[in-house]
């Protein structure tokens, strides 16, 4: 019987999203949708365009017809006119005819609507240059032409119009650019971003989850992380009832800072806050305060503190603080005022003269080495809240969560996959679990079973398989011996990790092969334990170096990795007696251009690592000698089967001849210590972010 997803257990009593919408007839309950409203700017448009074609063309005169001057001045001798207006303003002369003489210019006159030439004037027109050259032209017309009568009269019409609209235009325009860039960015729509655009850029771009917003993300969500859910669990608490707290004298924290590598859950936790909170909830990046404008990055600060308070009691999640929180003055060079004046910004907001109550801020990074002090200290940020990388336990609940949504299969051991996933975030075990359902599917399954997962820890880590890459035989015998030197290595070492799985199979861009294995949950290592780390990773040179008489380029990461190692003995961890119990290790990048040691020290230091690095060689060496026959007996079962799994290396060259040591896990019910129980099922590779067992590039 199959359940009901719970993301849909509401499903009847949400409304349609689209449907029934007003107006459209189906609902005769709802209003019918109204039409455009009319605006009375409609009116003043027109109005507007009105008096702008009168300015431009003149009055409204259509019985008037267009003349030159040589045509008047004809008319004019014949003495048909009546008289003449001269509008200087306009350069215009308007003519009146006798009305006895108007049937002589029928053809040339214009009719009005009745068809019939109007008696009342002017009936002709003409633009002249300038009003003082027209009167001169008709002085030297009446001196040629005595008996012509004069009957000119200058009357200049009102140019109000003209000059108010000249003055009046400019100052319309501009504000009525004004209005719509002011409505466009007021809507989003400029180059702020948001609400409030360029012109309100110094506002804050926080996200405001309210007591009504609706958050899907709840603590129950969150797995793997119950120490960090009980100190974020009790922040909600104090601020839902403070009166429990403050009645003992209890003071509100008055922020929390939630560090972690990345992919641990910070951001997740956050959004769990927001969904369980009853207060509002503003969450925004730190690169939201960075902006090409100065001075915005303080502003924006204020501006979010300005509408807390206007909220409190809430909560402030920064993400990424480290964006605006870097320490100061530690570069002169690569100082940035804007960013510092921001952080002096939150500084004072977050305790100073000002401040209030009721306001918690939640920050969360994954390099607190980098931030300021002055931001860590009690005060400002009181609580630091360390997420690290969940334990099997932990990975276990946080599989169960990314489960549930998957159709599995009722063989799949969700505790073996805990215990053969070391050193995966949650992030990497939810990608974990869709690339399994995409394989399960890809093969057209009707569940996710345990070969789909093995299958999916493969991709994760190694990449996707080249099955198509053509190598040659000579190179796939050097790296088959190349990864059995590993295996054999790891096996007969005492302190080396568990084998799980040895394949010659390229896979992503550079691997060729690699051994794969688990790696023991452990917080404390001591130099046997290094040692034969770095014997076990370069077994693969040893063993090319033996079989062959010369080495190959695929134990570039394998140098690394004990050239690192190495390093970090000497001059980290003190277990050298040459440099002695002295740790240079500088976890702010302080002295990055400058050594905090003598050339002399760090001549030794290279002499060192050099000497002990050739030391687990020559023992590599040794050892890979002694085993000679069951290097070349898993080498040439890798050249015929291309994977070796755990029990295939024992039914080839025996046990293991050293037992492994399991951690001991609380019981929950009875708190007693009892061995881990279940076996590492053979194919599923390890994880380790810091160290890998990748052979071959």
């Amino acid at each position: 019987m199959s359940q009901e997803p719970s993301y849909n257990k509401n499903e009847k009593n949400t409304p349609p999203r689209f449907g029934n919408r007003p107006g459209n007839g189906d609902d005769p309950g709802q209003a019918p949708r109204k039409g455009p409203k009319f605006s009375i700017y409609w009116i003043y448009a027109i109005i507007f365009a009105v008096l702008i074609g009168v300015q431009l063309f003149g009055p409204f005169s259509p019985n008037t017809a267009n003349i030159d001057q040589d045509y008047f001045q004809q008319v004019l001798k014949a003495g048909d006119v009546d008289k003449y207006i001269i509008v200087p303003n306009r350069n215009l002369v308007k003519v009146y005819l006798k009305k006895d003489a108007l049937s002589k210019y029928n053809d040339v006159l214009s009719k009005g609507t009745s068809g019939k030439v109007s008696n009342d004037g002017p009936h002709m027109s003409f633009k002249i240059v300038s009003g003082d050259a027209f009167a001169d032209d008709m002085r030297q017309f009446y001196t040629a032409n005595p008996g012509v009568k004069n009957v000119s009269k200058v009357d200049p019409e009102s140019d109000f119009l003209s000059k108010g609209l000249s003055f009046l235009l400019p100052i319309l325009l501009f504000i009525g650019v004004w209005i719509l860039l002011m409505r466009k960015m007021g809507s989003g729509g400029g180059a702020g971003g948001g609400p409030g655009g360029i012109f309100n850029i110094g506002k804050s771009k926080a996200t405001l989850f309210d007591k009504g917003t609706k958050v899907n993300i709840t603590f129950a969500d969150v797995a793997g992380l119950d120490e960090a859910k009980v100190e974020v669990m009790e922040i909600v608490d104090f601020l839902k009832s403070p009166k429990k707290y403050t009645a003992l004298g209890g003071k509100i924290p008055k922020g929390a800072l939630l560090v972690g590598p990345p992919g641990t859950g910070k951001t997740l936790l956050a959004k769990a806050m927001a969904g369980e909170a009853q207060v509002p909830f503003f969450s925004l990046s730190g690169s939201d305060f960075v902006e090409m404008f100065v001075g915005v990055g303080a502003s924006r600060v204020r501006d979010l503190f300005k509408q807390a308070r206007e909220k409190a009691p809430c909560i402030i999640f920064i993400d990424e603080i480290d964006a605006i929180g870097r320490a100061r003055g530690k570069n002169v060079m690569m100082s940035n005022d804007e960013r510092e004046s921001t952080l002096n910004q939150l500084l004072v907001e977050m305790d100073g003269f000002g401040t209030d109550t009721g306001i918690i801020v939640l920050a969360a990074t994954n390099r607190p080495d980098v931030l300021d002090t002055a931001l860590l200290r009690p005060g400002r940020f009181d609580r630091q809240i360390s997420i690290d990388k969940p334990d099997v336990k932990g990975r276990e609940a946080i599989f169960k969560v990314h489960l549930k949504p998957i159709k599995i299969s009722e063989s799949l051991d969700i505790h073996k996959l805990a215990e053969q996933t070391p050193g995966f975030a949650g992030a990497d075990i939810a990608n974990v679990c869709n690339e399994a359902a995409l394989i399960a599917a890809r093969k057209g399954k009707a569940a996710v079973d345990m070969q789909d997962f093995q299958d999916a820890v493969d991709r994760v880590i190694g990449g996707l398989e080249k099955k198509n890459k053509i190598i040659s035989p000579d190179e796939k015998k050097i790296i088959a011996y190349h990864e059995a030197g590993h295996a054999i290595c790891g096996w007969f070492l005492e302190h080396a990790y568990p084998l799980l799985k040895v394949t010659i199979v390229p896979r992503g861009t550079a691997a060729l092969g690699y051994a794969q294995y688990t790696p023991k949950e452990q917080y404390l290592y001591n130099t046997d334990q290094l040692n034969d780390q770095i014997c076990m990773t370069l077994g693969g040179r040893a063993s090319e170096d033996i079989f062959f008489g010369k080495i190959s380029a695929g134990a570039q990461n394998d140098l690394q990795q004990i050239t690192r190692i190495a390093y970090a003995m000497v001059t980290v961890y003190g277990m050298n007696d040459k440099v002695g119990n002295i740790s240079f290790y500088d976890p702010q990048q302080e002295t990055s251009f400058t050594k905090p040691y003598s050339e002399e020290t760090s001549k030794i230091i290279d002499q060192e690592v050099r000497q002990l690095i050739d030391d687990a060689y020559e023992r590599t060496k040794k050892l890979l000698t002694d085993k000679k026959e069951q290097v070349a007996k898993l080498a040439e079962a890798l050249l015929e089967k291309e994977v070796l799994f755990q029990s295939d290396v024992e039914a080839l060259i025996g046990k293991r001849p050293f037992e492994e040591k399991k951690p001991l896990v609380e019981e929950e019910k009875t708190g007693e210590l009892v061995p881990e129980s279940g076996e590492i099922s053979a194919g599923v590779p390890p994880y380790d972010s810091d160290i890998t067992n990748k052979s071959l590039p």
